[in-house]
């Protein structure tokens, strides 16, 4: 008697034939059905068979398909034939159980087209393994709805993609396969307890602020400072660029190399670096008016106060040159048309920062994945990398008890030493652990 090489105590091994490239493996089952898979009846008899190549797990490196004599059989009860049911064999496809197993834990770290080879199934077999994998792990993973929310935006495959945070504790909690309107609604609609979200922190994108405020009324809205200063940076720099075009080519290329400095605040600079700035300052007095003027406007967030914050904007507005206003016109304009949203930043003093980080990682495992779908790179962020959850236990009250009085009803309140842990509950993964994750090339 052969070896059971498979390892599957439900067949029997009739021929190995390994002298290919692949393992070609004839077996059939041990055991004959015990009932008619229609009616249960327990008298049935043989009637024929087909043979059906079953893919498997490679071994010593090779793939492995198995030939099984599969037996049809016909009830005497109910006249209907069937053939054997394959043990240890997937319903929807024809490979094993195991090696389906294997294929949705890898088929979001390696590509579709390496395992094909690997197993000998196409390409779309193992898409579809993947997506069943996935939802089958995205069904049992629960997040819980944070009370600060950041959304925003990174350019992923062509396209913007709406990233989720929570916002105090720096975790990304989902990643949608747009950023419209109707995809932020309905993601913030599904949302278990929404009610608990207390303030959302988003750029100026207006579908994000219409989408909260249709789902979240109640819900405070800041857009990230971050977000504003960006302008107030890309308003010096145009004015930089402006000023090049008197300088010559060597005086240029060394202006350019030392940007950054006119963009830093000057309690970050190093004593080279200030030494640096200053020189140019004194040098170019147009290039210093429009970095005091950048510097003045930041000043806008040391504010103590929503109302000192605007007084302070109204006097900044108020001193720009004309020269100067034009490159500075759209941040003016959008602190104008963003303004109660800008200025919130003063009750709840939230950013985005955490969702800029997030973007960065998300950038990483793109790169370290190219060719992958928006998919498959959701799920490596999501869903594989289960390590990277931060969770927490989740607890079920029991019914109260009601005690029956003649004058009122008295309802017990239980403790916590009473509740059950019925499991855990992620609030998001944690970006630290992508990046260890992205490190170490697991991501």
């Amino acid at each position: 008697m052969l070896p059971n090489i498979l390892n599957l105590p439900e067949y029997r091994v009739l021929q190995v034939d390994d002298s290919g490239p692949d393992y070609h493996i004839r077996a059939e089952t041990i055991a004959p059905p015990a009932a008619c898979i229609h009616c249960c009846g327990a008298d049935m008899v043989r009637y024929g068979h087909r043979e059906q190549l079953i893919h498997d797990l490679p071994i010593h490196g090779k793939r492995v398909g198995i030939s099984i004599d599969t037996r049809r059989y016909r009830c005497k009860d109910c006249r209907k034939t069937f053939y054997e049911p394959l043990p240890a064999v997937d319903e929807k496809r024809r490979m094993t159980t195991r090696l389906v197993n294997w294929l949705g834990e890898h088929s979001a770290r390696k590509t579709f087209a390496q395992l094909a080879e690997e197993t000998g199934v196409s390409n779309m077999t193992v898409k579809a393994v993947f997506n069943d994998h996935s939802a089958k792990l995205g069904a049992a993973l629960k997040i819980e709805t944070p009370q600060f929310m950041g959304i925003d935006e990174i350019h992923l495959i062509r396209r913007p993609r709406a990233v989720f945070t929570n916002t105090k504790g720096c975790l990304v909690i989902e990643m949608l396969d747009n950023r419209d309107k109707k995809s932020v609604v309905r993601y913030l609609s599904g949302l278990p307890d929404r009610e608990r979200i207390r303030c959302v922190t988003i750029d100026m994108w207006r579908p994000y602020r219409d989408a909260v405020r249709e789902v979240l009324p109640d819900a405070g809205v800041v857009v990230d400072k971050f977000h504003v200063l960006k302008m107030a940076n890309a308003a010096l720099d145009q004015m930089r660029k402006s000023l090049g075009a008197a300088m010559t080519a060597r005086q240029r290329r060394t202006l350019m190399k030392d940007r950054k400095l006119l963009l830093m605040r000057p309690k970050d600079l190093r004593p080279e670096a200030a030494l640096m700035l200053s020189g140019w300052l004194r040098n170019l007095p147009e290039l210093e008016a429009a970095y005091n003027i950048k510097e003045a406007f930041y000043a806008l967030y040391d504010a103590g106060s929503k109302e000192e914050a605007l007084h302070l904007q109204g006097q900044w507005e108020n001193s720009l040159a004309p020269e100067t206003k034009t490159a500075y016109q759209p941040l003016i304009t959008a602190f104008h048309n963003w303004r109660d949203e800008i200025l919130a930043y003063f009750d709840w003093g939230l950013t985005n920062a955490c969702a800029e980080s997030a973007n960065n990682l998300i950038r990483v495992a793109n790169r370290m994945g190219r060719g992958y779908s928006f998919e498959v790179l959701r799920s490596r962020i999501f869903l594989t990398n289960h390590a990277g959850h931060k969770k927490k236990r989740l607890y079920a009250r029991p019914k109260p008890v009601e005690m029956d009085n003649r004058y009122s009803l008295a309802v017990c309140e239980p403790s916590r030493s009473t509740e059950e842990a019925v499991g855990e509950i992620s609030v998001g993964v944690d970006i630290s652990t992508l990046l260890r994750l992205a490190e170490d090339g697991l991501l």
